[in-house]
């Protein structure tokens, strides 16, 4: 599997190990289709991808994976209620343009939602801005201001209080260390670099 999700393989190896055996998954911003591919030849899932890059969608198709281009909150409505056993949004919540909404719309699809998400309250992030005043630029966001999609930077405190705010049960957490490899066991919102929550509602 290592070789298969390239750079994404520890977080994507977490969550495949929360998804069940033929379950039915939804993958918000499936990009490629590299995740959703491994789980179909694994775990023999039913799983649907959407992604608003066109391209990244022609590239789902070819590998075999259903993946639909477009708005991720337009094309939730179109499923009923439970319809999949688990939605996956990993590093994607960030780019939403109404993350509560899809975030809402999800736990109404899916009986589990797994998100994860780049901790913005990670020291290094917070040092950079106080000595720069700039964003800081890494290999999961490497590209400057005026080449990015609009981001909505989010810290684990800000996360767990939106599920709070919303009545939102986190059933599952992992926090990963600035290395995004090791675990975080302490000071999550200061020192994790990702984190992963599995939610139900």
């Amino acid at each position: 599997m290592e070789k298969t999700l390239d750079k994404r393989t520890v977080d994507m190896r977490i969550i495949s190990e929360w998804i069940e055996r033929k379950s039915s998954v939804l993958d918000l911003g499936c990009g490629r289709g590299v995740f959703l591919e491994y789980l179909i030849k694994t775990k023999s899932v039913f799983g649907v991808g959407v992604d608003w890059d066109m391209e990244k969608v022609g590239s789902c198709i070819k590998r075999g994976v259903p993946a639909y281009q477009g708005d991720l909150a337009e094309l939730m409505k179109t499923f009923p209620d439970k319809f999949f056993d688990r939605v996956v949004c990993s590093r994607t919540v960030q780019e939403l343009n109404n993350p509560a909404k899809v975030l809402l719309e999800a736990l109404r699809l899916a009986d589990a939602v797994t998100v994860g998400f780049l901790n913005y309250g990670h020291w290094r992030n917070r040092l950079h801005h106080l000595l720069t005043g700039n964003h800081i630029i890494t290999d999961a966001d490497p590209y400057e201001w005026y080449e990015a999609r609009p981001t909505h930077p989010i810290s684990i405190s800000e996360f767990e209080s939106f599920c709070d705010r919303h009545n939102i049960k986190v059933t599952r957490r992992v926090y990963l260390g600035g290395d995004w490899e090791t675990p975080c066991e302490h000071m999550y919102n200061l020192l994790c670099g990702y984190a992963i929550f599995e939610m139900t509602q």
